[in-house]
C-alpha cells in the first residue's frame, strides 16, 4: 500500500509553491476570523438580544391568560402593543413549524431560544418576512400570532463585516499576485536561459529582479563565459595540435611517396592513414560544444540521410519507423556524425540494422536496433567513457579510429542538445539497442 505523503500533493513549480504559503495564511484567517466571529455575534449577541425580547413575550403571554375572555385579553394587551414594538392577532392564524433560509445562521438560535424561553410555541416563522420574526403561541383563549421586528433579536447585516473582509482579502490576494509574479519572472528568464544553454543554445539574458536572483543571475553569466571561454581555448589549442601534427605527417607521406614501393611502405601508409583519423576524431570529440548553431531541422529527414549513405555503401540499413515529422532545433552536422557513429559501430558488428525516429513535444529519439552480438548490461556504462576499449567479440567504442571515443562523441552531442545516450537490449532484433535522445 502506498503510504501518504503531503510532498506527493504539493505544487511542483516555484510559483505554485509561493502562491499556497500566500493563501493558506489568508484562508486561515478567515476561517478563524469568520469562526469567532460567528460565535460572538451570531450566537452570544443574538442570544442575548433574544432573552431581552423574551421578557416582554412572557409579560405578554402572562397577561393574555390571566384574562376572563378574549376580548378581555386584547384589551388588556392593545396599548401595550406599541410600546413594546409587539403585535398580537387573539385569535390568529400561527405557523405550525419552524421555517428560516438555509444561510440564516442567527435565526437558528433565536428559534431555539424562543422555544426553550416560551411554553406552547407552535412554530417560528422567519422565511416569509426577513424583516419580522413570526411566533405562535398556544394561549388558554386559543392560538395567538405574535409579530416584532427581527432587529429585536439579531444584530442587523451580521454578514457586513464577513462581506467586508473577504473583499478586502480578495484585493488584496490579487494584488500579491501581481507582485508574486513580477518577482517571479526574472526567475524564470533565469531558467529559460539555463535550459538553453543546456541545450547548447545561447539565448539574451540579463540579470534582473531581487538581490538573491540578480546574483543568481550575475553568477550564471559569469559561470556561461567562463565554459564558453574554456570551449573555445580548448578548441583553438586542439586545432593548433591538429595542424601543426599534421604537418609532419604530411612530410612522411612525401617522402613516403617517393620511395620504391614495397610492403614496409605500404604498411607504413596504412599507419599514416590510421594516424590522421585518430588525429580527426581526437578533434571532433574535443570540439564539443564548438559546434555550428542550431538549425530547424526535420530529424527524419537527417536520419533518413545517414540510412541512405550505408544504403550505398552495401549495408542492411533501414528506417523502421518515423513517427511524427516535423522541424526541431538541433545542431545537424553534430547529430548527423553521431547518428553516423551509432549507425557504424552497428554496421561493423552486425548483418542487419534499423534506426527508428520518434518526435514529442519535448524529445527527439534516434533508435539504432540491430541483430548483433550486443554488450553485456553490467559494461554499457563503461561502453560510454571516452577511451574505453571492451575485451569482448563486440567493442562498441571501435568506431573513431578504435580510439575508443564513438559512443563518448554521441554521448557529448547528447549532452549538448540537453539529452543522453543510453544502450539497452534490442527487442526487435536481439541485438544491442543504442537510445540518443535530444531535448527540443
Amino acid at each position: 500500500m502506498k503510504r501518504f505523503h503531503i510532498r506527493d500533493y504539493m505544487p511542483r513549480s516555484l510559483y505554485g509553491r509561493a502562491a499556497l504559503i500566500l493563501m493558506v495564511p489568508i484562508i486561515t484567517i478567515q476561517l478563524v476570523l469568520s469562526i469567532v466571529f460567528i460565535q460572538r455575534l451570531y450566537e452570544d449577541v443574538t442570544d442575548q438580544m433574544t432573552e431581552n425580547v423574551l421578557f416582554e413575550l412572557r409579560f405578554l403571554l402572562e397577561q393574555v391568560n390571566t384574562a376572563e375572555t378574549v376580548d378581555a385579553a386584547n384589551a388588556v394587551t392593545s396599548p401595550l402593543e406599541f410600546p413594546l414594538g409587539i403585535n398580537l392577532t387573539l385569535p390568529g392564524i400561527v405557523p405550525t413549524e419552524d421555517s428560516r433560509v438555509w444561510y440564516d445562521l442567527s435565526g437558528r438560535i433565536v428559534i431555539a431560544t424562543l422555544r426553550e424561553g416560551l411554553p406552547g410555541v407552535t412554530g417560528v416563522d422567519l422565511d416569509s418576512n426577513s424583516r419580522l420574526v413570526f411566533l405562535g403561541l398556544e394561549t388558554r383563549h386559543g392560538q395567538m400570532l405574535i409579530d416584532f421586528s427581527r432587529r429585536r433579536v439579531s444584530a442587523s447585516n451580521p454578514h457586513q463585516l464577513l462581506v467586508i473582509v473577504i473583499f478586502v482579502s480578495i484585493l488584496m490576494t490579487i494584488i500579491a499576485y501581481i507582485f508574486l509574479r513580477n518577482q517571479l519572472r526574472p526567475v524564470r528568464r533565469l531558467a529559460r536561459a539555463a535550459e538553453a544553454f543546456g541545450k547548447g543554445r545561447n539565448v539574451p539574458y540579463r540579470a534582473s529582479g531581487a538581490t538573491e536572483v540578480r546574483a543568481a543571475g550575475a553568477a550564471f553569466l559569469e559561470m556561461r563565459n567562463r565554459i564558453e571561454r574554456h570551449i573555445d581555448q580548448r578548441t583553438l589549442m586542439l586545432s593548433g595540435v591538429s595542424h601543426d601534427l599534421r604537418t609532419p605527417l604530411t612530410r612522411m607521406k612525401l617522402e613516403l611517396s617517393l620511395m620504391e614501393p614495397s610492403d614496409e611502405v605500404t604498411a607504413l601508409n596504412q599507419e599514416l592513414e590510421e594516424m590522421e583519423l585518430m588525429l580527426d576524431t581526437f578533434l571532433n570529440f574535443a570540439r564539443g560544444a564548438a559546434m555550428e548553431e542550431p538549425q530547424d531541422i526535420d530529424p527524419v529527414a537527417l536520419a533518413r540521410t545517414v540510412v541512405d549513405k550505408y544504403r550505398r555503401a552495401g549495408h542492411d540499413v533501414s528506417l523502421a519507423q518515423d513517427q511524427g515529422q516535423h522541424a526541431v532545433m538541433l545542431r545537424p552536422m553534430a547529430v548527423e556524425r553521431a547518428l553516423s557513429n551509432l549507425v557504424g559501430n552497428a554496421v561493423r558488428h552486425a548483418d542487419r540494422v534499423e534506426v527508428s525516429v520518434t518526435l514529442t513535444a519535448n524529445v527527439v529519439r534516434f533508435d539504432v536496433d540491430d541483430n548483433g552480438p550486443g554488450i553485456p548490461p553490467e559494461r554499457r556504462e563503461e561502453a560510454i567513457r571516452p577511451f574505453a576499449r571492451l575485451d569482448e567479440a563486440r567493442n562498441q567504442n571501435a568506431g573513431g579510429a578504435g580510439v575508443g571515443l564513438g559512443l563518448a562523441i554521441v554521448a557529448d552531442v547528447a549532452r549538448q542538445h540537453g539529452g543522453k545516450l543510453s544502450l539497452e537490449q534490442s527487442e526487435t532484433l536481439g541485438g544491442l539497442k543504442a537510445v540518443m535522445r535530444i531535448a527540443v
